[in-house]
């Protein structure tokens, strides 16, 4: 029997379809009593399923709760509110990149304080260490950690290794570790390079991919089985599985909660594990715009650029000639000229290969605007000095892609162990 997890809850999951992983992990297909989802709501997130049987998985347990504005039931009730509605008011909330109740702008946070809806006392997770987390979990006198943040399914994005580094602090001070899942909004398909450990950092600690194609609960059963073993030992894992996603589903009817302030829309996470990228150059991404990351651009950038991807036939895409000035971060009150990019049709749409396609073009038409950012966050980002170096050498969007082939290849058979949906 998984460590931490009751006899009534185990046969709870049993009623409700409980799956076994690798590694003994035990997760739940739904929760048992929750009420049926309706016709015109076929799919329901973890958190829903667990609402809807009235936070019984909580009983009994002393609850902390990682989780930000993104953390909400159909009916857009945070998951929070919720259970402190239900009479499960957990002792603690833990905050990650940009705050538990999202007023921080990127690479912010709200520190701690006590939320004044709930009165649960609310600690700043980001940027703290498994020990530091540990601590504040042993501060709180929690025994169970809830894990409830929509990702948007890059390697870059901090919610993951947030999650990673609370999974390592839960093993360390015996707490359980439970993860309300949600569809991942791009996908199910893996794409992209596959991270160097020796370029680990807050935006990539182990080495998955770069649109990995999992949603959180696979992702915590993958780290659970694969890193934690030789990081201090795993946790026990329970997961409340999403009802009625499959892998290819990337409309899922759910309201849009933006999970970050510069991912206000679906489109703009359907673009962001390639364009992204442009973080590691000097152009513009499109923050201090309204479509960050949709936008891409720089002063000196013409209608030319748009052109010239367009008559590459990238799948899925389409280029627009865009004029945009930011109003804070990169190029702040200059005009820029770029691209916007219209995703025609998803599931075709290759991200990052159209952002390879991107960098590649822009370097051979704006020689004297192009550049690499100077601390060469470019390697960071794609997880190795690889993309970088082969651009710069030359190399076109099919061999700079074909190039993490193999390893990409690899990731997709070591996650398969992992995956619940189909």
């Amino acid at each position: 029997m998984t460590p931490g997890v009751s006899r009534r809850l185990l046969l709870a999951g049993a009623a409700a379809g409980v799956t076994t992983g690798a590694a003994g992990v035990v997760g739940t297909a739904g929760v048992a009593g929750a009420e049926p989802v309706q016709a015109d709501q076929r799919l329901a997130t973890g958190a829903e399923l667990a609402a809807a049987d009235g936070w019984r998985l909580l009983a009994g347990r002393a609850v902390g709760v990682l989780t930000n504005p993104t953390g909400v039931l159909r009916d857009q009730t945070h998951v929070v509110d919720s259970m402190v509605a239900a009479g499960h008011a957990p002792k603690a909330a833990f905050g990650p990149e940009h705050g538990f109740r999202g007023t921080a702008q990127a690479g912010g946070s709200e520190g701690d304080y006590l939320d004044p809806r709930t009165g649960v006392p609310v600690y700043d997770a980001y940027g703290a260490d498994a020990a530091k987390l540990a601590g504040m979990f042993a501060k709180a006198r929690v025994d169970t950690v809830v894990f409830d943040i929509a990702d948007v399914g890059a390697r870059f994005y901090t919610y993951i290794w947030t999650m990673y580094t609370a999974m390592r602090a839960a093993a360390a001070s015996g707490a359980e570790f439970v993860v309300l899942d949600r569809p991942n909004p791009v996908g199910g398909t893996a794409r992209g390079p596959q991270l160097n450990p020796a370029y680990a950092t807050g935006v990539g600690r182990k080495p998955i991919v770069q649109q990995h194609g999992l949603t959180v609960g696979e992702l915590a059963g993958l780290f659970n089985g694969e890193f934690l073993p030789h990081d201090g030992g795993q946790v026990a894992l329970r997961r409340v599985w999403a009802r009625g996603w499959r892998r290819g589903d990337l409309d899922t009817g759910l309201p849009w909660v933006p999970p970050s302030p510069n991912m206000p829309t679906r489109d703009t996470a359907l673009v962001y594990p390639g364009t992204c990228l442009f973080e590691g150059t000097v152009l513009s991404e499109g923050r201090g715009t309204t479509r960050p990351f949709e936008t891409v651009g720089a002063p000196g950038v013409d209608w030319r650029w748009a052109e010239d991807l367009n008559a590459a036939g990238l799948p899925g895409v389409r280029f627009r000639e865009a004029h945009f000035t930011p109003t804070f971060a990169k190029f702040a009150g200059q005009v820029c000229g770029g691209v916007a990019l219209q995703v025609t049709r998803p599931a075709e749409f290759d991200a990052i290969r159209a952002a390879v396609a991107m960098i590649v073009t822009a370097r051979v038409r704006y020689p004297g605007v192009f550049a690499w950012r100077p601390d060469f966050w470019i390697d960071k980002l794609t997880g190795s000095d690889r993309l970088r170096r082969m651009v710069d050498a030359g190399a076109g969007t099919d061999e700079v892609v074909g190039a993490w082939r193999d390893e990409l290849a690899a990731f997709t058979r070591l996650r398969r162990d992992y995956l619940h949906y189909r």
